[in-house]
């Protein structure tokens, strides 16, 4: 089994903000991640996906093949956006990083090519704070 990792970079902002509680709770439970005027990070993703190399051009799959899925189903709705305001797939959703990274995954992986599948999605938030998700 083979196993390729791409990385990508998007920015983006949100905020941790569950709409049933407080502004008072929010801000115990998420601190300054619930900031009512948003925060934004810039996030590096690392889509790695697995499977055998092809006999005829020993790939597993184009690296730039992968980018250009990564960027046309995930960057370009990501990069520049307001997590909370301006990402369909997120609407009503808590926008943490776990909620984030599984999302990228569900948006990835039914357009991968035959015989290529995810592995893992990793998503650092910052230098310190990174979600990696391997399917359910």
């Amino acid at each position: 089994m083979l196993f390729l990792t791409r990385a990508e970079h998007f920015n983006a902002a949100h905020k941790l903000f569950h709409p049933g509680w407080s502004q008072e709770k929010n801000e115990q439970v998420f601190g300054p991640c619930a900031n009512e005027n948003w925060h934004g990070h810039n996030y590096d993703l690392f889509v790695t996906v697995k499977g055998q190399a092809d006999p005829e051009t020993g790939m597993l799959i184009d690296a730039k093949k992968l980018s250009g899925i990564i960027r046309e189903r995930v960057i370009e709705g990501l990069d520049h956006k307001n997590l909370n305001l301006d990402v369909p797939y997120l609407k009503d959703k808590l926008c943490s990083a776990e909620n984030l990274t599984v999302a990228i995954w569900q948006q990835l992986e039914p357009h991968l090519p035959a015989g290529v599948q995810l592995h893992c999605i990793k998503l650092n938030e910052t230098p310190r704070i990174h979600v990696e998700y391997f399917g359910s």
